[in-house]
């Protein structure tokens, strides 16, 4: 089959050996889609890191297509509605606590707190706070979290420097480009040996982003992703506790100090990503140059985001849409369901197949209580069907005694599942679902992010600040500087503690 000619959405590494300056500037070159990866054998030898590197300083506003850039912005007001409501969280108190008896220079605002702090501290709490509810978006290629490791990092690092919408907006795509193209080149053997790939791959996601919004060249851009590389942890056994959330933080916070220590001349190993003894070596994976350059469906990973519209973890998604559906369709009642059995793919184990949760955060990692909780018509869009008071909730606890999850290894997708329904007169009712598909119609998603983030604010925002913000997101281009969302960012969203 002859190869097919298509055009990069990312600038192509400097062949002539010099690093990209720091306008961002680059060349532009063209690759087939019937490239194929390097052998494993090539992990020592291939430039993965400079090849990504040079991309991420190459990156333009200008490069970004319009619907790349309305996704960017859906990203960030559906950033700001779950860090909004989860400012309140315990954790988020904690370390907002932690921060000022530390002290620091008011560079960042902390959202919700109506307190400044240090730019890194900033990122740590608020990449916290976005993730605590475990209701950020998602993309399956890093199988992880881009947007609360990239905006907390971003928006510190830009109200601290005075850049603009569109200075953030690049950098926000080159880091989430940079975190996906890292899924691929880490492979599945990343995520399966336990590693949270957001707390891993997304501190390199948000040193790419920062490297970019600090108008890096490559050489440096290059060092920022080493030093990340030596500060990448996380594991998938904290699922369910407060270190979840806290990795999202650590990665935002660890990014954001890896790109500001390679603008000063700190140095690290400009092959750290494929080096001997490197992150892929000692994080797992079998990668190459040829998953690193390769391109996305569509062109951009971006295109591939995948928003939550359920409070829980996006491996309970599928389950939750094929149960709800089969409890509509079938007007199915509670007493009336004898046996359910969800197959899902073993890649759930360790993720989201807590049996018996005992708090809210437990129950946003279980398979059985959240296919229960859909089919006893619980909202798993409001918060408070999440709380602790509701995990033990003797209709949903009895319901999900009556669940079983099979787990299939040849199944490798977390976004699919089947419910399988036995009901008390004997009919056996079966749904299939995929939640990994993006959404096609992007003026149909605003419209829900739109109702999603109202639902997450209206606690801390009247409508018309709701409506302002949702504006101000809107002309995110225009902005010469991100002052004005830093602003309403600020205000009081609960009471502290101290």
């Amino acid at each position: 089959m002859p190869s097919t000619s298509v055009k990069m959405p990312w600038k192509a590494r400097n062949l002539s050996g010099k690093s990209a300056n720091r306008s961002g500037r680059g060349t532009e070159m063209s690759m087939t889609t019937t490239r194929k990866p390097a052998p494993s054998s090539a992990i020592q030898t291939a430039d993965i890191t400079g090849e990504l590197a040079a991309r991420c300083a190459a990156l333009c506003y200008t490069d970004l297509p319009e619907d790349v850039r309305l996704r960017v912005r859906q990203c960030l007001l559906d950033w700001i509605g779950v860090t909004l409501a989860g400012a309140c969280e315990p954790l988020v108190h904690m370390l907002a606590e932690e921060a000022r008896e530390q002290g620091g220079h008011a560079q960042a605002t902390v959202v919700g707190h109506a307190m400044t702090t240090s730019s890194r501290q900033a990122a740590l709490i608020n990449g916290s706070a976005s993730h605590a509810l475990d209701y950020d978006d998602v993309n399956m290629a890093c199988t992880g979290h881009p947007s609360v490791v990239l905006i907390p990092a971003l928006l510190a690092l830009a109200e601290s420097r005075g850049a603009s919408g569109r200075d953030f907006m690049t950098a926000f795509a080159a880091g989430y480009e940079t975190m996906c193209q890292l899924g691929l080149v880490c492979g599945d053997a990343h995520y399966s040996n336990g590693f949270h790939t957001t707390a891993t791959l997304g501190t390199l996601g948000a040193a790419a982003a920062c490297a970019r919004l600090l108008q890096l060249d490559a050489d440096d851009t290059a060092t920022a992703l080493g030093i990340a590389s030596t500060m990448a942890a996380g594991l998938k056994s904290m699922f369910g506790t407060m270190c979840k959330p806290l990795h999202a933080g650590r990665a935002s916070a660890d990014g954001l100090q890896a790109a500001q220590l390679a603008a000063r001349g700190f140095t690290s190993r400009a092959d750290a990503i494929e080096c001997p003894q490197g992150l892929i070596a000692t994080h797992g994976g079998t990668a190459s140059l040829g998953a690193a350059v390769a391109t996305p469906n569509g062109g951009w990973h971006l295109r591939h985001n995948l928003f939550k519209f359920h409070a829980a973890c996006y491996g309970t998604h599928a389950a939750i849409e094929a149960a709800s559906h089969l409890r509509l369709q079938h007007a199915l009642r509670v007493d009336g369901v004898c046996r359910v059995t969800v197959r899902a793919s073993s890649a759930c184990e360790g993720v989201c197949n807590i049996a018996e949760p005992r708090t809210g955060l437990e129950a946003k990692f279980s398979l059985r209580h959240t296919v229960a909780m859909a089919l006893a018509g619980v909202d798993t869009a409001g918060l408070n069907a999440f709380s602790d008071e509701a995990v033990s909730a003797p209709e949903v606890v009895a319901l999900r005694d009556r669940v079983q999850v099979l787990l299939a290894p040849q199944c490798p997708d977390l976004t699919l599942s089947e419910v399988v329904i036995e009901t008390q007169s004997g009919t056996v009712l079966r749904q299939r679902y995929d939640s990994g598909r993006p959404a096609s119609d992007l003026l149909e998603q605003q419209q829900r992010l739109e109702e999603k983030f109202r639902l997450l604010v209206k606690s801390v925002l009247i409508p018309d600040e709701c409506d302002e913000l949702i504006d101000l997101v809107a002309r995110l281009d225009e902005l010469t500087d991100l002052s004005p969302l830093a602003g309403m960012l600020a205000r009081q969203a609960c009471a502290d503690r101290h």
